[in-house]
């Protein structure tokens, strides 16, 4: 059973970065696209990035687009999620995600078919 856990969240500063990380395990990493959302407060789950299987496409939602960068390590079972210039705007929970897409299309939730718990990024103003 494919399994994600994800790391990396904390505070940061607005302007500031942070990295976040998801394992995979429980497949062969390299047969999933992978992806993170993002969700606050009263809101719904919001897309934030994806990647294909082999690594080599990226899509970003709108906001993130020039700020995020999105990578993985098949070799390590590893998909990182650097953040940089980052606003009180993207305080959430960050969820990693498995797809079973090969293109870095898995834009919506329901495109996914493993979650990891979560990690919280605050941004103080």
């Amino acid at each position: 059973q494919v399994h994600v856990v994800e790391s990396g969240g904390g505070l940061a500063r607005a302007g500031g970065s942070l990295e976040l990380s998801c394992e995979f395990s429980g497949g062969i990493f390299s047969e999933y696209a992978m992806g993170w959302f993002r969700r606050s407060p009263g809101k719904e789950r919001e897309f934030v990035a994806s990647i294909s299987r082999p690594g080599l496409h990226t899509k970003y939602g709108d906001s993130m687009k020039g700020r995020f960068a999105i990578s993985r390590d098949n070799a390590k079972n590893l998909v990182r999620l650097q953040m940089n210039s980052l606003t009180p705007e993207d305080t959430a929970v960050y969820y990693c995600g498995a797809s079973t897409f090969v293109t870095a299309q898995a834009i919506r939730p329901t495109d996914y078919i493993a979650w990891g718990q979560g990690t919280q990024v605050t941004v103080s103003s």
